[in-house]
Order: C-alpha cells, then sequence, then structure tokens
C-alpha cells in the first residue's frame, strides 16, 4: 500500500510537472512568436530548447549540497547572525595513522562506518583504532573567537523552561528512589553532579539531530520538544581552541573540567550530533536570552503528503490480528495500518540524509490505535523541521526572547 501510495504522489507531481511545461511552452510560443513573426517553427523550437537547457543548469546549480539552506541573515530582534543550515553538507574526515585529510559526504562515511571504504592515504579502514574520523572544517566560521557569541546558537529539550533558573534534579525522585540512593546524603551527592554538568548548544542541525537521538534511545516518543535558540552574552570568555568531544556516552560533562576559572564556554568538536560540527559546553550564566518554540510545529508544512497518507491509513484495518507462520510466536500482534503507517514513515526516512534517517524512522513510528491524522501531522512536521528549517527560523522570529 506505501509503495501505491508513494508512486501515486510521484505520478500526481509527474503530471502537474508536465502540465506546466506545456502551458508554458504554449505561452512562450505565443510570444516569441509575436516578437519576430518572421521566425520558422523550427527556431521557436531552437529557442525553447535553449530556455529549457539554461533553466535545467540552474536547477541543479540551486540543487548543489554546498548552496542548499544557505541563510546569512541577521535577526533584528537579537542581532544574532544565522549561519548555513545543511544536513547534507560535505565532511571532512582525517586518518589518525597517516594524517591524511579529505572531504566525503555522508553516504561515503554511512559506507565507511560498514568497512567498505578506506583511507585514500594508506588504506585504513574503520575497524582500527586510530582509523580516520570526522573533523573540523577548517573553514567554519565559529572558530573565530570574536564570532562565537555573534552567532545563533540552539538546544532541544523536554523542559519548557530550559535553562531552569533554580535547577534541582532531585526534585522528580520519588521516595522509594531516595531511600535507594541511600537517603538524602546520597540524593543530594547526586545532585550536586548532576548540577555541575556543563550545559550543551550547537548549529541548528546538531539541536534537530539530538532530538531524533533521544526519542529513538531514550524513549521520548511522546514527549514533547522544545527548540532554543541561544543568544550567547557579549562578555563571555571562549576557551582558546577547541577540544575533541568530551563528552561520556550519553554526552556528560562536567563543566569545570572543559572551562577553567576565567573561562565561560568551550568550543568542542561534536562526533554524535551533526558530525564534524562545532558545539559548545558552557554554564547558564553564559547565556544572555532564549526564543523557544514546540516541535515539530503544530500545522504541516506538507498537506499533499498528509492527505494522502490520512487516506490511505484510513483505508486499511486498525485491528490488532495475531502474526501466522513459523515465526509467529516471536512477532507482536500488529494491524494492517500500523504495518502500513511504519511503512509510510520509512518513506520519508528515506528522503532524508542517511545519517538521520534510523532515527527519524523512529521518531515518527505509527503506534498502534494511533490517530491516522494526528500521525501523519506530526510525521510531516518533523521532517519539516529538516527539509524546511526557514519556516522554523521564521516561528522563532515571532518569539520574544526571554532573559536568562
Amino acid at each position: 500500500m506505501s509503495s501505491s501510495l508513494a508512486a501515486m504522489s510521484e505520478s500526481l507531481l509527474n503530471a502537474e510537472m508536465a502540465f506546466a511545461g506545456k502551458r508554458y511552452a504554449a505561452r512562450r510560443t505565443a510570444e516569441l512568436r509575436s516578437e519576430d513573426p518572421s521566425r520558422s517553427a523550427e527556431q521557436i523550437v531552437d529557442l525553447l530548447r535553449d530556455e529549457a537547457d539554461a533553466a535545467e543548469a540552474e536547477f541543479r546549480r540551486l540543487r548543489d549540497p554546498r548552496l542548499r539552506l544557505v541563510l546569512r541573515r541577521t535577526l533584528p530582534e537579537n542581532g544574532a547572525v544565522e549561519r548555513q543550515i545543511d544536513f547534507s553538507r560535505e565532511r571532512q574526515m582525517l586518518c589518525g595513522r597517516c594524517d591524511h585529510r579529505w572531504p566525503v559526504d555522508l553516504d561515503w562515511i554511512n559506507r565507511w562506518e560498514q568497512a567498505k571504504e578506506t583511507c585514500p592515504g594508506c588504506g585504513m579502514t574503520c575497524e582500527h583504532e586510530d582509523s580516520p574520523r570526522v573533523t573540523l572544517d577548517s573553514g567554519d566560521p565559529a572558530l573565530d573567537d570574536d564570532r562565537v557569541t555573534q552567532f545563533s546558537w540552539y538546544h532541544t529539550s523536554t523542559q519548557p523552561d530550559w535553562p531552569t533558573r533554580h535547577f534541582d534534579p532531585a526534585a522528580v525522585l520519588t521516595p522509594e528512589t531516595r531511600r535507594r540512593m541511600g537517603g538524602e546524603q546520597g540524593v543530594s551527592a547526586w545532585a550536586a553532579r548532576q548540577r555541575a554538568k556543563a550545559l550543551h548548544v550547537g548549529t541548528y542541525e546538531a539541536a534537530v539531530h539530538n532530538m531524533l537521538r533521544r526519542i529513538r534511545d531514550q524513549a521520548d516518543q511522546r514527549s514533547q520538544f522544545y527548540l532554543y535558540r541561544v543568544r550567547l552574552k557579549p562578555s563571555v570568555v571562549v576557551r582558546e581552541g577547541w577540544l575533541v568531544d568530551p563528552g561520556t556516552s550519553v554526552g556528560d560533562v562536567v563543566l569545570d573540567e572543559v572551562c577553567p576559572p576565567g573561562v565561560d564556554v568551550a568550543r568542542y568538536l561534536n562526533y554524535h550530533e551533526d558530525p564534524g560540527g562545532l558545539s559548545l559546553a558552557l554554564g547558564r550564566n553564559a547565556i544572555a536570552s532564549v526564543q523557544r518554540i514546540a516541535v515539530p510545529l503544530p500545522d504541516t508544512r506538507d498537506g499533499g503528503w498528509v492527505r494522502d497518507a490520512v487516506a490511505a491509513l484510513e483505508g486499511v484495518s486498525g485491528t490488532v490480528v495475531p502474526a501466522t507462520g513459523k515465526l509467529a510466536r516471536f512477532m507482536r500482534p500488529s494491524s494492517s495500518r500500523a504495518v502500513l503507517g511504519r511503512e509510510l514513515g520509512a518513506f520519508l526516512a528515506g528522503r532524508l540524509p542517511v545519517n538521520l534517517q534510523s532515527q527519524f524512522a523512529s521518531a515518527a513510528a505509527f503506534a498502534e490505535g494511533e490517530d491516522p491524522e494526528q500521525w501523519a501531522r506530526r510525521a510531516s512536521g518533523l521532517f519539516g523541521l529538516i527539509d524546511d528549517p526557514t519556516r522554523v527560523l521564521a516561528a522563532l522570529d515571532r518569539q520574544d526572547p526571554r532573559e536568562v
């Protein structure tokens, strides 16, 4: 069913494009003939072909990943500068053995992680300890100390008041949990360690990537997320240079370990979210203000896809039936609607950069009993965070900054 829906949408798009092309050709033919009535049909065809070739060349130029979604604008609300947003941009690799450095795309990195690519300099594969890893682009503008505070930075969280003014990590602990932690003394020590952790902000891409990772890895699929645009205080002191990603497997960084006395912000190479990008470890006092929106946005960017998806989902049964076959006892009962919903989510995921596909598929997974329209709007909204960030930034523009 999902393949037929995808084919239907693609056929509709192709038909609309063909109709628009024919309508333009007819109108342009009339214009060319009126400009010079002596033109022959062959001459008009040649002119139309030249214009079509020029349009195709421009289309290919605009589809170049290096030019995709280049956003360089100053926000009047807070004076911060937006940087280029490009989830599919080229990355830089650096070999730990031979020091060879070269640019790659995300598909190459995906093959590399499956041991299907090697270092062009020494032939090393990904299995070795000192094998190549993604590294910073030397042209990253955030490497300029003086410009760090001029940029907008981003963060995603389930906290509606991040960064919380009076953060009490123990507030959500139950009496039973407190007892298991050794009583109030153990809780106090744990809370102190939590408060000592650095906050993290990064690129727009890293913030969205972080949200998708949390949904997949931390069972946050039904949690409400918020996207924060962060403005730093212009007086902050930025640590010289940058660090290799200092976080633990869950991203924890002790602030004092990366920001010694007199330093407010430390830059680090992010391996996990927007790999190869620069993120910041900082304390709450380094933040001047934030703007916040709930994500995904409540309305949908892709009305046509939502309409088709809802119609397809409502056209199949939502009744859960037991699995059949030799492996049935190992499979959960499922409905035709849930199976189709997962296929539709996978179809959307397949249109995204390869490093986001698995996480997006988990985030947009269709659950048994879920309302088809609510699911389709949410899935489309998640897709829009990646496919159309200009709309998301416009929503942030409409929010008043909150001083921290």
